[in-house]
């Protein structure tokens, strides 16, 4: 991608003081719901409300949207209140009825981001356009799928771009509803820093009591805003009601979250800082050393077993190695996840190590 600077132009027109808030229900349910919403957020830092028209549901027989229908509904918040407007298009027949409804703001869902046609046929449909296109990262964890999305869009000479974080699936248990993989995020903001980042904590955090906490995580990695799902009855919205806040929640929010400068400017700090900094880079270099050292005793095994005909997984062994390491990672003040993440690449290079050995 080129002239990447462009990227940024639509999200600096806004002249906000403030990360960009992007607030609304889930799902629109009702014309009363999606109005009172509104007005609700009317005098909040939010400036674009979103809200579901088309629903794409795990398995049917579930609330899939009130499809078209809803963009009047939309429309008549935008006009009551002044809030710009934004929703989710997964075919070109939503993208056509979105810009006939004059959306402001259009987004592509993680389950939509998986499949490069679907994609190509919708960026097809928004060629040329100078309406934002948000792009939420794939289901699964993987930057270039996410990447593929975003260039499928910039060819189709989208050039108002950005991204959402709603975090990636995954089959073992967290305390996240997606896991949000932040260096994935992270990789992507490093290769494309001029594209706008946006994190959507509901969907990360699948219950609301943990959303602020991952709002805060993203400001101090200088995401560009929030896409928080508010509803002025939570409990009984129609999806998704677990991670939905209120209204009012959500402004208390925004006046409690901290903008982080993005770099000191305090000759001490930087010193201090600059000092730390070589500290981690001699340790990263440490751990490199001692990594190198127990693969070559992978090696080693890898030799043995090969010598003895031995199976390369051990799965007793590989299950007290993994319970000890969690309880000495305790005792580090080091999370049950991080130690399952950092453990399970750590035998998995092993293994490698083992075949190459085994089979050569």
């Amino acid at each position: 991608m080129e002239n990447k600077k462009e990227l940024r132009n639509w999200l600096d027109a806004f002249n906000l003081n403030h990360p960009l808030v992007i607030a609304g229900p889930c799902s629109a349910e009702t014309e009363d719901q999606v109005l009172k919403i509104a007005h609700q957020l009317k005098n909040s830092d939010a400036t674009v409300f979103r809200a579901g028209i088309w629903k794409p549901r795990t398995r049917p027989g579930n609330f899939e949207g009130v499809g078209a229908l809803g963009l009047k509904w939309l429309q008549r918040a935008k006009a009551e209140t002044g809030l710009k407007i934004t929703t989710e298009v997964a075919n070109p027949h939503h993208v056509e009825l979105a810009l006939k409804h004059d959306v402001d703001i259009l987004w592509i869902g993680a389950r939509t981001t998986v499949s490069p046609f679907i994609v190509q046929d919708i960026a097809d449909a928004l060629k040329g356009t100078d309406k934002p296109v948000l792009i939420k990262n794939p289901v699964n964890p993987d930057l270039s799928l996410w990447l593929g999305a975003v260039e499928r869009f910039y060819k189709a000479d989208v050039a108002n771009l950005g991204v959402i974080h709603r975090g990636f699936s995954t089959y073992e248990k967290t305390r996240y509803r997606n896991n949000p993989e932040w260096q994935i995020a992270i990789d992507l903001q490093n290769r494309f820093p001029d594209l706008p980042l946006i994190l959507d904590p509901s969907h990360i955090a699948g219950r609301r009591d943990i959303i602020f906490d991952l709002s805060q995580t993203a400001l101090d990695l200088n995401y560009d805003g929030l896409m928080i799902e508010t509803h002025y009855d939570p409990d009984n919205a129609w999806s998704d009601a677990a991670q939905q806040i209120t209204p009012d929640a959500l402004i208390k929010y925004t006046e409690d979250l901290r903008i982080r400068k993005e770099s000191g400017d305090d000759a001490a700090f930087n010193n201090k800082i600059n000092t730390l900094r070589t500290k981690i880079d001699v340790i990263d270099h440490q751990l490199i050393e001692i990594l190198g050292k127990r693969m070559k005793v992978a090696d080693d095994i890898g030799s043995l077993k090969k010598a003895h005909n031995v199976a390369v997984l051990q799965s007793k062994r590989w299950n007290e190695i993994l319970g000890k390491m969690i309880l000495e990672g305790e005792e580090k003040n080091l999370s049950e996840e991080f130690i399952l993440r950092m453990f399970k690449a750590i035998h998995q290079e092993s293994i490698n190590h083992q075949e190459e050995i085994i089979n050569h």
